[in-house]
C-alpha cells in the first residue's frame, strides 16, 4: 500500500474525558471498575513492586543457560576391560564404533567405576581424557598414552 496524506492515520488518540458525568459514559468510577486499592487515587504507581522481591524469589531460574563447552562423554573402565579383549588401540573411533560414546565430537573421559580392577591388556590410549586414578591403574598395567599433538610434532 502507498503511504500518501490522505492515507495516513491518525497520530494523536483522543484522550478519554474521565469522570464527567454519568451521561458521558465515563462518569461515578471513572473507568476504574468499583472498590479496591487499584480504583483509588494513587493505587497503580507502587503496586508492581510491592512484594516484588519475594516474588522474583520464588520464579525459577531462566531455561537456556548454556555452557559453551561440550560436556564430557564418560567412559568407565570396567567397559573399558570388558569391551576391549583382543584390541589395544584405545581412541574416540574404536569407542564409537563398540558403542561406548555417542559422537566422536564431542570430548571422551575415562573414569574409574570399580577400585580393584584386574587389567591384563597394555592399551595405546590416543585423544582421550583419563582420571587420575584411572590413568594410575591404567600404567601400573604398561598402558601407552598418545597424544594427538605429541602425534603430529613426530611427523614432522
Amino acid at each position: 500500500m502507498e503511504i500518501t496524506l490522505h492515507t495516513l492515520g491518525n497520530k494523536h488518540k483522543t484522550r478519554k474525558n474521565l469522570g464527567r458525568g454519568n451521561a458521558s459514559g465515563h462518569g461515578t468510577t471513572a473507568g476504574r471498575g468499583s472498590k479496591g486499592q487499584r480504583s483509588r487515587s494513587g493505587g497503580k504507581k507502587g503496586l508492581k513492586l510491592k512484594g516484588f522481591r519475594q516474588n522474583l524469589l520464588n520464579l525459577p531460574k531462566f531455561k537456556g543457560m548454556k555452557s559453551p563447552r561440550s560436556k564430557n562423554q564418560i567412559v568407565k573402565l570396567s567397559d573399558l576391560v570388558k569391551e576391549f579383549t583382543s584390541e589395544k588401540i584405545v581412541n574416540p573411533g574404536t569407542l564409537l564404533e563398540k558403542g561406548l560414546i555417542r559422537n566422536t565430537v564431542d570430548p571422551v573421559k575415562v573414569l574409574l567405576d570399580v577400585k580393584e580392577i584386574k587389567l591384563e591388556q597394555q592399551f595405546e590410549i590416543s585423544s582421550i581424557l583419563v582420571s587420575k586414578t584411572a590413568r594410575e591403574i591404567l600404567e601400573k598395567a604398561g598402558a601407552k598414552f598418545l597424544d594427538p599433538e605429541e602425534d603430529k610434532v613426530e611427523v614432522v
